[in-house]
């Protein structure tokens, strides 16, 4: 199994709780209605909690502004992600969804990558 984590930073011009909303609410049913054709096989969002103590949290480590959620996307293995990402149908859907995300995320400031998890406690 692995993971594209999609670590998401709102757009400045985008209030917190509506940003949240339109991720859970409107974003959220969208992946899940592409899910067949682009081979997910779990979708997870980490919606932020507390924005102004996380950045409080933040500063007093000396870390990078936090995020305002994290998004897990899970599949059987490379290939299936390469197969459904790279069909026409797949190439679509993929184009639907960030088109979508760019109503409410900032691109160029939330990082994505792919991911195999290790767990030491479960």
């Amino acid at each position: 199994m692995i993971k594209l984590i999609f670590c998401l930073t709102r757009r400045n011009d985008v209030p917190f709780e509506e940003f949240s909303r339109i991720w859970r609410d409107e974003h959220g049913p969208l992946v899940v209605s592409f899910a067949a054709t682009l081979g997910i096989r779990r979708y997870v969002q980490v919606h932020t909690i507390e924005p102004q103590a996380n950045v409080l949290l933040a500063e007093s480590r000396g870390a990078p502004a936090p995020f305002d959620g994290i998004a897990e996307l899970w599949f059987d293995d490379r290939e299936a992600l390469d197969a459904a990402a790279t069909s026409p149908d797949g190439r679509a859907a993929g184009a639907v969804l960030a088109e979508d995300e760019r109503r409410f995320i900032d691109h160029a400031h939330s990082p994505i990558f792919l991911a195999e998890e290790h767990a030491f406690i479960a």
